[in-house]
């Protein structure tokens, strides 16, 4: 009988215990382990500066556009067909962009967020540029999508620069180090950036908490100079926060059943935006730079007829809704259902045109919609704003970006000690949202044709 121990064989068995998979505790007390986790601390701090910079670029852009440059050329305040040329030209932007750089301006978020390693330093141009095409002049889309790219993409650079041929494994981890500093010192919290990521990836073994470990370091890191920098610069750190609503004391049971209608109908709204933005892809697709910019005219024309119909402001329409959340909360009275609904409908339109051609993130649309939907229902009775809007701003991202828990803490940390209080309804209305998501038709995916 031949013996199976390594030792009878030849083998050495310290060759057998480097042949097999590491566990987390092993990996957790290896030379190179502790070298990668020192390495995404220092990493931390640069790509916090550069997410940092280029937040504050494209707000500043974005303000210096829609409100500094009409005051600039005579017109006074912001005329109500301004949109339509600066929509438009960003559309031109990114269309050109995508035809002529490489990396095609970064991923077409119609998917939502997929895994993946950080992307090569000859796309980070062309993602940085396309972002700030979307972003600047007005798309509805969030810079969530491409701060994961550029954090990636910068910090893989930094290993590639300091180590050639430095295997891909670590490449890829330091990478995710650098998107988990990059989405941070967006969404606020180190956590919240943890579990976004984590679930993008579709972690579940027992090496997730191993993983995540470098990214949670960079991210602490660099929200300590975000710290440093608001308090230099005088500048406004963007937060998910929203501290001025009124306080949530009690749930009822016509709320829990508000949360069922609300998951189906958020279901239905998102998977429609999806499947509109996955077939307008296709035709943008066969003349890149003329349907990009036309899709800008789109954006643009939709923003300007809800504005002429209600009175309010297109930067309701346009723009991710990122600073645009807040005071639609906070003076949700100042909105009848009826202007509710027009915005519900001119945001879902122009979300799903800009999906379809433009380069950004689908986060803080879907929170910004489903928030909508949430107000124009509390009109109905039995239902009062703010756990509306949670359960709306939860079941509307879960649909947009089939990550439960991430939607879970996206709708509930807006809310601080009422969070906590709806929480049971959000969670509510994201399981019935996801499970109907999974049972309507699925969005295409991008062929390589398209792509």
């Amino acid at each position: 009988m031949t013996s199976k121990h390594p030792g009878d064989q030849g083998i050495p068995p310290d060759s057998v215990a480097a042949s097999r998979p590491r566990t987390p505790a092993e990996l957790l007390r290896s030379r190179h382990y502790l070298a990668a986790l020192a390495l995404a601390g220092l990493l931390g701090v640069p790509v916090a500066l550069a997410s940092y910079g280029f937040l504050q670029l494209s707000l500043y852009a974005q303000r210096g556009l829609f409100g500094e440059l009409p005051h600039a050329l005579g017109l006074g305040r912001e005329p109500v067909w301004w949109p339509l040329p600066l929509v438009a030209f960003g559309g031109l932007v990114v269309g050109l962009v995508i035809r002529y750089l490489p990396g095609s301006g970064g991923e077409s978020p119609v998917d939502g967020f997929s895994p993946g390693g950080p992307p090569t330093a000859r796309h980070l141009p062309g993602i940085a540029l396309a972002a700030l095409g979307t972003l600047a002049f007005g798309a509805v889309l969030g810079p969530e999508a491409p701060l994961i790219a550029l954090g990636g993409g910068l910090a893989a650079l930094a290993v590639r620069a300091l180590k050639r041929g430095a295997p891909k494994q670590a490449v890829a981890l330091i990478g995710a180090a650098g998107s988990f500093a990059a989405i941070s010192t967006l969404l606020g919290s180190p956590l919240l950036g943890a579990f976004l990521l984590m679930e993008i990836a579709s972690a579940g073994t027992g090496l997730t908490s191993v993983l995540l470990v470098p990214g949670l370091l960079a991210s602490g890191l660099g929200a300590l100079i975000f710290v440093g920098l608001d308090s230099v610069t005088g500048l406004v750190k963007p937060s998910l926060v929203i501290p001025n609503l009124p306080e949530v004391r009690e749930l009822t049971v016509a709320q829990f059943c508000w949360a069922v209608v609300i998951g189906v109908g958020a279901a239905l709204l998102g998977t429609a935006i999806r499947h509109l933005g996955a077939v307008l892809r296709g035709w943008v697709r066969r003349r890149v730079v003329v349907a990009t910019t036309a899709a800008g005219l789109v954006v643009g024309l939709l923003a300007c007829l809800y504005a002429v119909l209600t009175g309010k402001s297109t930067s309701d329409v346009l723009f991710s809704g990122q600073e645009a959340l807040g005071p639609l909360l906070e003076h949700s009275s100042e909105y009848s259902a009826g202007t509710l609904v027009l915005l519900l409908g001119a945001k879902a339109l122009a979300y799903g045109v800009s999906l379809s051609a433009f380069r950004g993130g689908p986060v803080f649309p879907a929170m910004f919609l489903g928030a909508t939907a949430g107000l124009a229902l509390s009109h109905l009775p039995g239902l009062t704003p703010v756990p509306a809007a949670a359960m709306g701003i939860g079941a509307l991202c879960v649909t947009m970006l089939g990550l439960p828990l991430v939607s879970v803490l996206l709708a509930t940390l807006l809310l601080l000690s009422s969070g906590l209080v709806v929480m049971p309804l959000v969670i509510v209305s994201v399981v019935v949202a996801y499970v109907v998501r999974a049972w309507l038709p699925s969005v295409p995916p991008e062929s390589p044709s398209e792509g």
